[in-house]
């Protein structure tokens, strides 16, 4: 897939991700995933296991969509404790890059006051766009 980025001149280049992109193809999307397992069962509170597992989530959904990760234009993570994300640093990124790879899609992440589910510490959502 070709995926032009959108650097504006004049700005510095994100690092992990893309400020914007374009591409073509047929489009995925994946609706928020959280650390539970295929069965919505809980086997850790640990933040960076929760990325983790939700980020093996997005792989499974995305594979029934015949979508591979670096299909992946957009993301979007909500988490509870902007401070437990920032301190998980290190291991959420060895977990994207051994899950997701090094792609530059767009990402956002918001920090939120609940998930629907309680035990749940991060929700991530996706869209990504299979060439034509």
């Amino acid at each position: 897939m070709t995926m032009n980025l959108l650097l504006p001149p004049g700005w510095p280049r994100p690092k992990g991700y893309s400020n914007g992109v374009a591409v073509r193809g047929r489009q995925v999307f994946v609706a928020g995933m959280i650390g539970w397992d295929g069965q919505c069962q809980f086997h850790t509170d640990d933040f960076a296991d929760q990325v983790r597992q939700a980020l093996h989530n997005v792989v499974a959904v995305l594979a029934e969509g015949g979508a591979k990760p670096e299909h992946i234009v957009r993301m979007t993570w909500y988490v509870t404790d902007k401070r437990e994300y920032l301190a998980a640093g290190k291991a959420v990124g060895q977990a994207y890059r051994e899950i997701i790879g090094s792609y530059n899609a767009v990402m956002t992440a918001v920090q939120v006051v609940a998930l629907i589910e309680d035990r749940a510490k991060v929700e991530i959502e996706v869209t990504a766009v299979v060439p034509d």
